[in-house]
């Protein structure tokens, strides 16, 4: 699908999970270093963070998949470093449960409208 015009960037995808409250200075941390596209999924999982005990008209639960935000971010023009190091930044709390964030290797992307391949679909 790639075709000769386009630049020789890495495309990279950045994907954080994070908790949800975060979500808007982590919008307002890419967009100040270039990064200002997304999409963003409602996830539950678990990770280092405890479990949770719960009580719901007398009985006793255990909470045990907490609620997160999955962020993913392809990056071409902006570096991927930099887009973790503004996703991290603004999603730090110092507790756990605050996060992950992965970078993965993008072999090619397909604009629908445009037409456009590789970076340019970016």
């Amino acid at each position: 699908m790639s075709d000769d015009s386009e630049t020789d960037a890495e495309l990279e995808m950045v994907v954080a999970i994070v908790r949800p409250e975060r979500l808007g200075d982590i919008k307002t941390a890419l967009a100040e270093v270039g990064a200002p596209s997304l999409t963003v999924s409602d996830v539950a999982g678990r990770g280092s963070q405890p479990e949770k005990i719960g009580q719901y008209r007398g009985e006793e639960y255990t909470v045990d998949l907490h609620q997160k935000t999955r962020i993913e971010c392809v990056v071409a023009d902006v570096s991927a470093e930099d887009v973790v190091d503004a996703i991290a930044g603004a999603a730090e709390t110092g507790e756990a449960g605050d996060g992950k964030i992965f970078v993965l290797p993008v072999s090619d992307a397909y604009q629908i409208r445009t037409g456009a391949t590789g970076t340019d679909a970016v």
